[in-house]
């Protein structure tokens, strides 16, 4: 089966040039967009719409390090994001529910540099953990090591987007 990374002739890493796929991408699009195939028969139109969303998906995936990392993971046949598998650190889970409470309680009060810091600290360890996730994919680390991680990432991710809630709310 073709892969996203073969669809667009890249090697499947983690570490990826965003520009080669932009490059890929736009040079895929161009061979398979629906309006290239407008005066062709039915079939045909059909196919070049299932590619173009074919390619849609796979930039979509790739273009994102914590879809990717996930996509790659899958490759493996590892489900990093599988929804049985809810075991997290403790200290860590202990340090979201603090932080929530933290958001909960600087939103009531509207104090926004209490919210920018708060958001400089969450986006500072996201970056950390991106950081860790790119140095397990160089080291070959393991998988569960890398899972571990990116169910991490998507804790802070929601942290920040409900930060961002909290912009709109305190306006």
């Amino acid at each position: 089966m073709q892969t996203h990374f073969d669809l667009f002739h890249l090697p499947a890493a983690f570490d990826l040039d965003v520009d080669r796929l932009e490059a890929a991408y736009k040079e895929v699009q161009g061979q398979v967009h629906p309006d290239r195939f407008a005066h062709a028969g039915d079939a045909e139109q059909r196919q070049a719409a299932q590619w173009a969303t074919r390619a849609n998906e796979a930039y979509q995936t790739l273009k994102s390090p914590f879809n990717r990392a996930c996509y790659l993971l899958e490759l493996r046949g590892v489900h990093a994001l599988d929804a049985r598998n809810t075991a997290m650190p403790p200290v860590f889970l202990m340090q979201q529910m603090e932080a929530r409470e933290t958001l909960a309680e600087v939103a009531a009060g509207a104090d926004l540099d209490a919210l920018e810091r708060l958001e400089r600290d969450a986006k500072t360890q996201a970056a950390a953990l991106m950081q860790e996730i790119a140095g397990l994919f160089q080291t070959h680390g393991n998988d569960a090591a890398l899972v571990e991680a990116l169910r991490k990432y998507r804790f802070l991710d929601k942290f920040l987007a409900d930060i961002g809630a909290a912009y709109d709310t305190i306006g």
